[in-house]
């Protein structure tokens, strides 16, 4: 763990945070874009075939770059939080949180007795295997946490969750939002957007930074305008697939 995590005392600050999803499970994808200049990296568990091998080879592979690496859990749960830690990541996003308890549960979870639940390992590479002996009168400073907000009933909860210290972001997830409200795979249906933007405006008022994933320039442009904190604009996956499809076409008329 470095001696600060950046991008939590920026989001703390208030100050915009440009980042990257990366879901190609590689760490030589990883190096590639370690040094574009991206605040953040989200490195996938949820949606991928991503291990704690893999995520680990993209931690290493970050790591040299100021860009922060925040690892999304596959779930809000326990033992997969406290491997994670150990193996030295100290940002997490957690997907599907509906309440405040939930968002209670997964601050719980990053921290060590009495504040929480994880289990104590006195030689990980979180603390360089027993050599900073600051980790464990730091590490409750320096951890972040980053809820996923992604349905309606989540978003009744936002104040309440807001009002958690230990949560240090809210991200709101548009395709599940979509989903929910009836509109599977139109992320830019009205519903959502109106939704999208309320919840912005929301917890904004309650004080707390706010994330969101968009592949659109435009949307994520209008996503820092409408006070969102940190913003995932684009994807590996994404940008992988517009310059493979790309440069297809430009030779396409070779093939007939």
């Amino acid at each position: 763990m470095p001696a600060q995590n950046t991008f939590k005392h920026t989001l703390a600050e208030g100050r915009p945070q440009v980042g990257l999803w990366a879901s190609l499970c590689s760490n030589v994808a990883a190096n590639v874009i370690a040094d574009s200049g991206f605040d953040f990296i989200v490195v996938d568990m949820e949606h991928t075939v991503n291990d704690l091998g893999t995520v680990l080879t993209q931690m290493q592979a970050l790591e040299a770059s100021p860009t922060t690496t925040v690892v999304r859990a596959p779930w809000n749960e326990a033992v997969m939080f406290k491997r994670l830690m150990d193996m030295g990541a100290h940002s997490l996003l957690v997907p599907f949180v509906q309440s405040a308890d939930e968002a209670r549960q997964a601050a719980r979870q990053m921290r060590y007795p009495p504040d929480g639940i994880r289990g104590v390992a006195v030689s990980t590479r979180a603390n360089r295997y027993g050599r900073d002996k600051n980790y464990f009168a730091t590490v409750h400073d320096e951890i972040c946490l980053l809820v996923q907000l992604e349905t309606r009933e989540a978003l009744t909860h936002l104040e309440a969750i807001a009002a958690i210290d230990e949560v240090d972001g809210i991200f709101i997830g548009p395709s599940d939002l979509s989903a929910d409200f009836g509109h599977l795979g139109n992320p830019v249906h009205q519903d959502n957007l109106d939704a999208i933007a309320d919840a912005a405006a929301r917890g904004q008022a309650a004080g707390k930074a706010m994330g969101f994933l968009t592949g659109d320039i435009a949307q994520a442009h209008a996503c820092f305008d409408m006070g969102f904190t940190f913003v995932a604009v684009g994807a590996d996956v994404g940008i992988l697939r517009a310059g493979a499809d790309a440069l297809v076409s430009e030779f396409s008329r070779h093939k007939k």
